[in-house]
């Protein structure tokens, strides 16, 4: 018998498969959900870490967004790029550090970033409601090892 090409019997066995599954099929919810807003969700994402980072009063930075979001410096720059176009954000030279760039919401962008959370954080519910408490609270420790490792 030949060399078997997976290390598999079938492809629910592994973990890579089935986390590609999780995220397509959660993403494809939050696509359908943002679409109407014309916001990507890499820039939702981008709005809602300026928008978190901003109700700790703190200044959220390109670098910060970057690290935050685990997103790759041209996404986060294209991004910016295309929210600012939209007037949803601002980026301004950082106060300290003239290498950084501050990024900061507009009126709209928070008007609209405060709006489109809850709508995201109802899909999460739903989504992940299907699994219990305190596997939710495994899961988010699963991950949350799997990304800090990164």
């Amino acid at each position: 018998m030949p060399d078997k090409a997976f290390g598999f019997e079938k492809p629910e066995d592994s973990p890579g498969f089935l986390l590609w599954q999780t995220t397509i099929t959660w993403q494809r919810l939050i696509k359908k959900a943002l679409d109407p807003y014309q916001i990507s969700h890499a820039q939702f994402v981008i709005m809602a870490i300026v928008l978190w980072f901003e109700g700790l009063k703190q200044e959220p930075t390109q670098i910060l967004i970057v690290r935050q979001s685990k997103l790759d410096k041209m996404t986060v720059s294209k991004s910016l790029k295309k929210l600012a176009s939209l007037g949803l954000i601002k980026r301004t030279e950082h106060e300290t550090d003239t290498r950084a760039k501050s990024v900061n919401l507009t009126t709209k962008g928070r008007t609209l970033a405060s709006k489109l959370v809850p709508i995201v954080e109802k899909i999460d519910e739903k989504f992940f409601g299907i699994v219990s408490a305190k596997d939710q609270r495994l899961l988010i420790n699963i991950l949350g090892n799997l990304t800090a490792s990164m």
